[in-house]
């Protein structure tokens, strides 16, 4: 197999299979007549073996140990050097935490860096299955603003900062949001009468950060009524009329961040305090009402004080 069907097979860059043959010796074995390489089974075996170590946590110079150190004594004798294996990582790839070589094992305690390390090879590699597991193992040990701090958010803007990575990006994405969606359940016991509207401004296409807001309140015991489409701003107005939510927090990463939108959903008995949230905001041009917040913790934090008091 030539070095883009392997590369298609594995869900990584041809680049990053150069490196490896390269850096740790994973690379093709034949030979065509002409100068071309090929992949054998036996290196596609090799490649898959130090895939599974990768998705298991491990650095990219342990799981080529691991690779080599499983194969017949016939294919390791190829192994470079020991020493050469604890190089750095290989070009291309998406590295996260000054750690990525130093993990002692396997099997070592899961924190952040290294659930994040994990996550971005699952998504690499396609692997949905393990891309959903390791997002639910996040948000179920670290809690849900831990993980998207720690683990989720660098991932995603690690991968999103790669063009031809795009198919990785839309795994994650999708993933990300089944997973803020199950850690949002109905709550028989929350501590809000009336919900929390959360909704990104028009034309927004990150939403991302509205499932993780609703579901860091619902971890609090916080009900909200999410929209996770952006809703036209008349539309906005009729929910928030209707719905007569306790405090409205509008999201802005990018989109059309118009401040007028406030002076549109107050009108009528709106009574609830008023929030707006992201990076697309400027304090000068909201009206007096309403209330700045910095990012997803900040808002939780604020939104949760505002309505049922304690520590700021």
């Amino acid at each position: 197999m030539p070095v883009a069907a392997v590369a298609r097979r594995l869900g990584v860059a041809p680049s990053t299979l150069r490196t490896w043959d390269r850096r740790y010796g994973l690379g093709p074995s034949r030979h065509t007549g002409g100068r071309h390489r090929r992949y054998g089974s036996s290196d596609v075996v090799r490649l898959e073996l130090m895939q599974r170590a990768l998705l298991r946590g491990a650095s990219t110079a342990e799981a080529a140990r691991y690779a080599l150190a499983n194969l017949p004594k016939a294919i390791s004798e190829t192994a470079p050097p020991a020493a050469e294996l604890f190089a750095g990582p290989p070009d291309g790839e998406v590295v996260l935490g000054a750690d990525r070589d130093q993990a002692p094992d396997f099997e070592g305690a899961l924190g952040p860096p290294r659930f994040a390390r994990q996550l971005s090879t699952a998504a690499l590699a396609m692997d949905v299955r393990a891309v959903q597991h390791l997002l639910a193992e996040a948000i179920g040990s670290l809690g849900v603003l831990e993980a998207w701090e720690g683990v989720v958010r660098p991932v995603v803007t690690a991968l999103g900062a790669a063009d031809e990575r795009a198919e990785v990006r839309y795994l994650l994405t999708e993933c990300v949001f089944g997973a803020m969606v199950r850690a949002t359940p109905v709550l028989s016991d929350a501590r809000n009468q009336r919900p929390v509207l959360l909704c990104s401004v028009p034309e927004e296409r990150d939403t991302l950060a509205v499932y993780v807001l609703a579901a860091a309140l619902a971890e609090r015991h916080i009900v909200t009524q999410l929209f996770g489409v952006p809703l036209p701003a008349d539309v906005l107005a009729v929910a928030v009329r209707r719905s007569a939510p306790s405090a409205v927090v509008l999201w802005a990463q990018r989109g059309n961040a118009n401040p007028r939108l406030f002076t549109r959903i107050s009108r009528g008995r709106q009574r609830g305090r008023l929030f707006a949230c992201g990076p697309a905001w400027h304090a000068e041009q909201l009206p007096p009402k309403v209330e700045l917040l910095g990012d997803v913790r900040a808002a939780a934090d604020r939104v949760e004080y505002v309505l049922l008091g304690g520590t700021e």
